[in-house]
């Protein structure tokens, strides 16, 4: 009896524990449960729509740019890929190598090519190369295995598909520069997302490996403007990856802004020609590549406005647009002397030569070192005691004229007509009996270079400007470890010596002097325009400064008016570069510089016949690599760079130019009749323009 109560004792016993244990499991996975479904429920949802769904890219439609006259200069055209889905293959084998064989035939891409895995749609490989590394990677994307192929066989393509399941045309937008070398040098071109800046352009929506960005000109400085911003779609997909559907509301891509430029591409046509014959000419003549450098820039004096810009040697952008050839930029890259990669209207410098020699007139004639009627005497040449330091004796120095004869007698604007070294010399660095003040100086040289543009970046909406180089006393001790001389400051009086400048500044420099005093923003960018045409934004007219209205800018507040400029591009100042220079210097100043084309050093070469002009031709010596091996790098005999700028009409101008041609020789002869060639046809295309308005 015992013994039976004790057992079921036992058994009620097992059979609590058993309940207990049950309770407190179920109580476990239900308190699991609520965590996992309650607590954490959204989070497991989210990895789980993580895991189901994709955001998608959408593409937005570049900003296409326009000249001044609405003529397109880059567009977006569709090109071809042929892609292929490794999933989406057939079965059968032999149904594979008959899709293989048909494209193979259609695209010129083997069927097998062992090859290095590259950035795509470059080429290389075979077509089983390209799907086996897309089916390891991705089974359902779709793997491009031909790239850009032309329409008529991508139309063949597109008909043979129904027979060759898991081949695709993907269409794609891309740049079409309809003018290609011609407007390179200032439009630019584009380039794959670098993994330097990768994280920057996926963080604004950009698709690393598909989008491209600015790399150069234009098409770099706008990025933001032209780009617009991608859209995005969210697809649902299975475990392999495979499509099954979108979902939810497809955010649609803003397209990027066009510009209209300053351009005319008419003139830039006919400006190019006339520097590439030139060059050509000299070439040729040479039998050599003596001239490899040219530039031809015109720009509206009254505006800033670039109404042509042109750079010698330049590139093909087209051969950039699809992807960047490794060969082809290489070869660029490695020409050292052309550098046509460069934009040498902005990006290089040289010494100015006789150009220069505007500054020193302004200067000397606003400083009271010379009068306008006043005359020095041109005996051809003259010695100076060329000293170091005020207490040095000095040693005999002789500085010549380029007429070695002499000019005589000169006054203040036949020193500008004839270029009168002689005059220039003494005006800006003394000469004993005559300008026994020293002359100008330069630090005075200094003060009205940099006010009328020399000396530092003027602000372009390009990249790469360069700031070009006035020479100071201090500068020199710095960088040659040597005190200044006066014979340095005699050649720079003439844009000489350690001067540099780049062709835009001197372009800026003879600008500001045809419209008073005025040195204006230059800019390529006349507008900004929606997908519509409509105007966003009109680029304002912009002066930098003006040495003429009494008023002095700080140097904190150049550029600051001036709301379209880029941020990045503003120019920044140590000291102020603006000057009060009275009206009556400039005026005078704009004589002598009309009788250089009247009767001076450019009246052979740069008259034009109906229409009044002003100018001033410059030769700057130089000495490079390719000089020194031949030995020209001798006093005297030293090779030279032409330069002629010109402004028109001279009452009232519209327009001036600037023409340059490394180891070109004398200015008026070779860059005198490029840029009289210039102006010939903006006044031809204006003449056109008014008879064809109704």
């Amino acid at each position: 009896m015992h013994n039976d109560q004790g057992g079921k004792k036992l058994i009620a016993w097992r059979i609590d524990m058993t309940y207990a244990v049950m309770i407190i499991l179920l109580g476990g996975f239900a308190i699991r449960l609520y965590d996992l479904q309650i607590t954490q429920g959204e989070d497991f949802a989210a990895r789980a729509d993580e895991n189901r769904f994709s955001a998608l890219s959408v593409p937005a439609p570049r900003g296409v740019i326009s000249d001044r006259n609405n003529f397109l200069l880059v567009q977006n055209i569709p090109i071809f890929n042929v892609v292929i889905t490794p999933a989406l293959l057939p079965d059968s084998l032999a149904e594979i190598e008959e899709i293989y064989r048909v494209l193979s035939s259609l695209t010129g891409v083997p069927i097998d090519q062992e090859g290095e895995p590259a950035t795509r749609c470059t080429p290389g490989r075979g077509i089983l190369q390209y799907v086996l590394e897309g089916d390891s990677i991705g089974p359902f994307d779709a793997w491009p295995i031909a790239c850009d192929i032309d329409e008529t066989t991508a139309r063949i393509i597109r008909e043979a598909m129904i027979d060759m399941p898991g081949v695709g045309l993907e269409i794609l937008p891309v740049r079409d520069y309809t003018t290609g070398k011609l407007s390179a040098s200032f439009i630019g071109y584009m380039g794959p997302i670098s993994e330097l800046n990768r994280e920057f352009y996926e963080d604004l929506g950009f698709q690393a490996g598909r989008d491209k960005v600015g790399y150069a000109g234009l098409e770099g400085v706008f990025q933001d403007i032209l780009a617009g911003r991608n859209g995005q779609k969210l697809i649902e997909e299975d475990v392999a990856g495979q499509l099954l559907r979108e979902v939810g509301t497809v955010l649609q891509p803003t397209p990027g802004n066009n510009l209209r430029l300053t351009i005319d591409t008419r003139l830039q046509a006919a400006a190019e020609t006339a520097l590439a014959k030139r060059m050509e000419f000299i070439n040729r003549s040479k039998g050599e590549n003596a001239s490899p450098i040219g530039v031809v820039i015109a720009m509206n004096p009254q505006t800033g406005e670039i109404l042509a810009m042109v750079s010698l040697p330049t590139y093909e952008n087209n051969r950039l647009a699809r992807f960047i050839p490794q060969l082809y930029y290489q070869q660029l890259a490695a020409d050292e002397r052309g550098k046509p990669l460069i934009n040498h209207a902005i990006s290089d410098r040289y010494p100015p030569g006789s150009i220069f020699k505007l500054v020193t007139a302004i200067g000397a004639l606003n400083e009271g070192v010379i009068t306008p009627t006043r005359e020095l005497f041109d005996p051809g040449k003259i010695t100076i005691e060329n000293k170091y330091f005020p207490n040095d004796p000095g040693k005999a120095k002789d500085f010549v004229c380029w007429k070695r004869d002499g000019h005589g007698d000169v006054d203040f604007v036949h020193g500008i007509a004839f270029s009168c070294n002689v005059y220039f010399y003494k005006i800006g660095g003394g000469f004993k009996g005559e300008i026994d003040s020293g002359g100008l100086g330069i630090d005075r040289i200094g003060w009205y270079a940099h006010a009328l543009g020399y000396g530092n970046q003027l602000g372009i909406d390009l990249p790469g400007e360069e700031d070009g180089l006035i020479p100071t006393q201090d500068w020199k001790r710095r960088t040659q470890g040597e005190s200044w001389s006066t014979g340095d400051t005699y050649n720079a009086t003439t844009g000489q010596g350690y001067v540099l400048a780049t062709p835009l500044q001197v372009l800026t420099s003879l600008s500001t002097l045809a419209n008073g005093g005025k040195v204006m923003w230059p800019h390529l960018v006349k507008e900004i325009l929606d997908g519509e045409g409509n105007v966003i934004e009109a680029i304002e007219r912009c002066v930098l400064w003006d040495i003429s209205d009494n008023i002095l800018t700080p140097a904190s507040e150049i550029g600051s008016n001036c709301n379209s400029m880029p941020e990045s591009l503003r120019p920044q100042y140590d000291v102020t570069p603006d000057l009060i220079v009275e009206p009556w210097v400039i005026e005078q100043t704009q004589i002598g510089m009309q009788l250089v084309v009247a009767e001076g050093t450019a009246s052979e070469y740069a008259q034009l016949e109906a229409i009044s002009s002003a100018g001033k031709t410059g030769t700057g010596e130089f000495c490079d690599e390719v000089s020194q091996e031949k030995n020209l790098c001798e006093p005297g005999n030293w090779p030279t760079h032409s330069w002629y700028a010109a402004y028109a009409p001279y009452e009232n101008p519209e327009i001036v130019v600037v023409a340059f041609v490394y180891n070109g020789g004398e200015g008026a002869v070779t860059s005198g009749p490029i840029v009289r060639q210039v102006l010939e046809a903006y006044f031809a295309f204006k003449s056109i323009d008014a008879a064809n308005r109704p």
